[in-house]
């Protein structure tokens, strides 16, 4: 007989024991069959956590603190380009003076630690619980201390870079242990002191108390300490020179400090009742190499830079980058020198503002004139959003009307217009809508009001904007739709922000837009409706090696062939219409004067040879920043600042331009 071959019973259960079981498991039913067993979930937990394990105590052990704590990048110049290579200016001189603790008063010290790390003096150099409570304050918009403890920060500041990455937070995170090892306290605190970042090219507290109160930190009190700390949490948003919200931000922070200072007992209430009055800084000082306009184009780059690569204010201020600009001296120097020579030739009180760019029809920033002097002014007129761009808008009403029509009845549609439509010119015409005449808040109908009061009969769209004829435009606007008048004057470059209120007024531009922005949204016309938004950085490096930095590309806001009708008509203005005091002989050009209706603000922008410069003139109070009328400004009538001035600038700046 043939024996039995079955498997003895002693084998199975050694079977079951020694090996998993299949898979869906056959003696389980639903999703029992599908899962593991305790005992292989237990392996799996153990030789995970093994793992886990072993690969923090590998990267633990690998990570290296270097022998040179003073070796904290030291600071190097920035060093700026013209377009050809020639250098502009040269900045971030070193600003870094190391002290020791001592010489920091408690108050200070503990001002800083209230802020970022209270608990300083009793953890591992690492905070688990401060990390989840910084998380945990800012979803719930409340005030936070940092995530990181001081010995990380110190870390990060002076070993790392500020990248939000995981490995450079797990590195920072076993240096921060290490270091905590092997350093005093005190020590961390002094080298976290004197490596950190304050803003205005400060690092360390003995160059921020110089920069912010013109005192050494040793002389500095714990009010003053507090604002400096609410600089580490980002001295771009806490510096009040930075305006009024930062100013309130700074207010907000300082309070919070000095009250976490009492609450840990660093403070008694008595002392901070003392310190009711936010210790305002000094302003901002400015570096010598700046003078001219030189300051106001190395501000242009700079804010180019960090709003277009991956480089941090306190990267910047650290220094030691190349930075090639798009500005070319020629031009710079042409447009500073016919604004100096145009202001001989008008009477003019302090008051009086000229800001002026030039761009390249693919946005390069070639020239700015932001005002007489940057270390007298640091307030760059060329990039002000405060001037109404007046008349000069209207190209862009005409431009959204020849792009998709207009619609004059509620239930019509859209009908094109052509340069040749016409339309009624005279002065004091009715303004209507699709549904009637239009009624201020006062309850009258609106009418349009022509410079000086002169009629034109029926017009063609072409010529109201030669001539500059306002009613027409201001009908045409409504008749277009004023939300695609702005839709298309955004599309051509000009800010939201800088848009004005959409009312008949909206087309003879209550809109404030900058010199830089009304120059580049004017190129769109000479560069058959392809638009680039300007820029001035054509490349970084930093020690031989190139940063990314982001450049705009062109984009099609308008079609050839209404691009070519809105050159058309602003040719004919120069040629035969209101801006014939622009003509320059062997330099075709076409342009648009704008003139406000309360006089406050005077404009030419206009191109030629494939560069569009925009000039404005207008009255600014220094203290309230707003606009002044015009009135009695230039000689002999009162309103040639609003029309003489902007043409004889462009002009004259023209004249200077090599020509080819």
């Amino acid at each position: 007989m043939t024996p039995f071959r079955g498997t003895p019973a002693s084998h199975k259960h050694r079977h079951r024991r020694g090996r998993p079981r299949g898979y869906p498991r056959p003696d389980r039913t639903g999703l029992r069959r599908w899962l593991p067993s305790w005992r292989h979930m237990v392996r799996i937990v153990l030789l995970g956590t093994a793992c886990l394990v072993g690969l923090v105590a590998f990267l633990y052990w690998q990570t290296k603190i270097p022998t040179d704590l003073k070796a904290f990048a030291t600071q190097q110049n920035n060093i700026f380009y013209w377009a050809d290579g020639t250098e502009m200016a040269r900045t971030g001189e070193i600003n870094r003076e190391d002290i020791p603790l001592n010489q920091i008063p408690q108050g200070v010290q503990w001002a800083t630690l209230a802020a970022e790390n209270e608990s300083f003096y009793t953890d591992a150099g690492v905070s688990p619980q401060g990390m989840v409570r910084a998380v945990y304050n800012m979803a719930a918009g409340q005030e936070t201390q940092g995530g990181s403890t001081i010995t990380q920060q110190y870390v990060k500041n002076a070993y790392l870079n500020q990248q939000q990455t995981v490995s450079r937070k797990l590195t920072e995170i076993f240096m921060a242990v290490k270091l905590d090892q092997k350093l005093s306290k005190q020590q961390i605190l002094e080298g976290y002191l004197n490596t950190s970042w304050y803003g205005r090219g400060a690092y360390g507290i003995e160059r921020a108390a110089q920069a912010y109160y013109g005192v050494d930190a040793s002389q500095l009190n714990p009010s003053q300490g507090a604002f400096l700390a609410s600089l580490l949490k980002g001295a771009g948003l806490y510096d009040p020179a930075g305006g009024p919200e930062n100013h309130q931000r700074a207010v907000d922070r300082w309070n919070w400090i000095l009250d976490r200072m009492v609450d840990i007992g660093r403070l008694t209430p008595a002392e901070r009742a003392t310190y009711t009055t936010f210790p305002e800084p000094l302003p901002p000082p400015k570096q010598p190499g700046l003078a001219g306009q030189t300051g106001y184009l190395v501000d242009m780059a700079r804010q180019y830079v960090t709003s277009h690569t991956g480089i941090t204010d306190a990267q910047f201020d650290l220094g030691g980058y190349q930075i090639y600009t798009t500005f070319e001296k020629p031009k710079e120097q042409a447009l500073a020198a016919s604004v100096r020579d145009a202001a001989g030739r008008l009477k003019a009180d302090d008051q009086l503002r000229v800001g002026a760019a030039s761009v390249a029809t693919d946005g390069r920033v070639l020239a700015v004139y932001g005002g007489p002097d940057y270390l007298k002014q640091g307030y760059d007129n060329a990039n002000a959003a405060i001037v109404p761009a007046g008349t000069a808008f209207t190209p862009f009403v005409y431009a959204a009307a020849l792009s998709q029509g207009v619609q004059k009845q509620v239930d019509g549609g859209r009908t094109p217009v052509t340069p040749e439509s016409a339309y009624n010119g005279n002065d004091q015409a009715q303004l209507m809508t699709p549904v009637g005449p239009y009624w201020d808040r006062n309850g009258k109908i609106v009418k349009g009001v022509n410079d000086g009061g002169k009629s034109w009969g029926t017009i063609s769209l072409q010529q109201a904007v030669a001539q500059s004829v306002n009613s027409p435009m201001e009908q045409l606007g409504l008749d277009v739709g004023l939300d695609r008048v702005r839709q298309t004057a955004v599309g051509l470059g000009l800010l939201p922000e800088s848009m004005g209120a959409q009312v008949p007024a909206f087309s003879l531009g209550n809109s404030t837009p900058s010199a830089i922005r009304m120059a580049d949204a004017y190129a769109t016309f000479d560069a058959g409706g392809m638009h680039t938004e300007p820029y001035s950085v054509v490349r970084i490096t930093r020690n031989g090696a190139g940063v990314t930095v982001t450049k705009p590309a062109a984009s099609r806001a308008l079609s050839a062939t209404v691009a070519q009708q809105v050159d058309a008509a602003l040719t004919e203005a120069v040629q035969h219409g209101s801006a014939q005091a622009a003509r320059v002989p062997g330099r075709p050009a076409a342009g648009k004067t704008g003139t406000t209706q309360d006089n406050t603000a005077g404009w030419f922008v206009g191109y030629s040879g494939q560069v569009s410069t925009a000039v404005t003139v207008f009255r600014l109070d220094a203290k309230s920043v707003q606009t002044l009328p015009l009135d009695g400004q230039g000689d002999p009538a009162k309103s040639a600042a609003a029309t003489a001035y902007p043409l004889d600038i462009w002009s004259s700046y023209l004249k200077g331009l090599p020509t080819g």
